[in-house]
């Protein structure tokens, strides 16, 4: 006898015409007799200001509370979502699904429109698993003690000065450079293509391996993004005329002093994401991202 699915259902809001496709998850779990473990504040959301009943069979809210045998955790909204989703799965190996109704939808990739087909092929097991490295950070000022892990990318920021912070940079306790900018990003490969793109960043497969160091806004003519292996340590120290600074774990922030340090590295485990097998990481660059995009081709 095969066992019976169990599926983590997360999200934090959805938009009105998402609702259908909401509707229709919901059929399907319980139509293929999987076992679903709703996340509380999402199953709440959904009853008192949507309507909609997910019938979870059991309700969880914190990383503890999350089944470690779930087989899937399904994060239904944007590429935030996703990796607010990252902070609840941490080291429990579950794969993550991401299903879109935000805007890019690149860590988030299967659409609506395709949502049918792609529930089918998971349940048929027609997937294929990926590992995706994060960063671990450690501050001097502990304030990164919850969760001080990251799939994208950390980030500090000048905060109360319109005076650009310097950034003492060691790579491997070998001295780099001092940044004089508004701020520098270390991504990972996955995260290539966020912050770190719009600062001029290159893109990076996700199985590359690597970390970005990419300034924001430098006050020099001759720096430029630098790629590093992913087991490199990274360590900064932040100093300027202001006296705080904004730190960042993918987009969970909070203030720091000038002064501060912080020892960023490899995290000890991976995050497993599930990927159709009809898609790949260049579809989504071309499709998403618009790149290559020339009349021509």
């Amino acid at each position: 006898m095969s066992k019976k699915l169990k599926i983590a259902v997360f999200g934090k809001t959805v938009e009105e015409d998402f609702l259908k496709e909401l509707e229709g998850i919901s059929t399907f779990l319980r139509d293929e007799d999987i076992e679903v473990v709703g996340y509380g504040p999402f199953c709440e959301y959904l009853k008192d200001e949507i309507g909609q009943d997910l019938q979870p069979d059991k309700l969880f809210s914190t990383p503890s509370e999350l089944d470690e045998d779930c087989d899937f955790f399904f994060s239904i909204g944007g590429d935030g979502t996703f990796l607010d989703g990252v902070a609840l799965v941490r080291n429990s190996g579950i794969p993550m699904v991401g299903i879109n109704h935000g805007r890019l939808g690149f860590l988030a990739d299967i659409p609506k429109e395709e949502l049918k087909a792609a529930l089918m092929s998971i349940i048929k097991g027609d997937y294929r698993i990926e590992t995706r490295s994060l960063l671990r950070v450690k501050s001097s000022d502990g304030c990164f003690r919850t969760f001080p892990f990251g799939l994208n990318d950390f980030t500090v920021h000048k905060q109360d000065s319109s005076q650009v912070i310097q950034i003492e940079t060691y790579v491997d306790d070998e001295f780099l450079t001092t940044f004089w900018s508004d701020g520098l990003i270390v991504s990972t490969a996955t995260g290539s293509t966020a912050y770190s793109l719009s600062v001029g960043g290159p893109v990076l497969a996700p199985n590359t391996g690597s970390l970005v160091i990419t300034a924001i806004a430098p006050h020099h003519l001759t720096v430029r993004p630098l790629v590093v292996n992913e087991d490199a340590k990274i360590r900064l120290k932040i100093t300027g005329r202001g006296e705080r600074i904004m730190a960042s774990i993918d987009a969970r922030c909070f203030p720091a002093e000038i002064g501060s340090e912080f020892v960023i590295d490899k995290a000890p485990f991976v995050i497993k994401v599930l990927k159709l097998k009809n898609v790949t990481f260049y579809d989504t660059l071309r499709n998403k991202l618009m790149w290559g995009a020339d009349k021509r081709n």
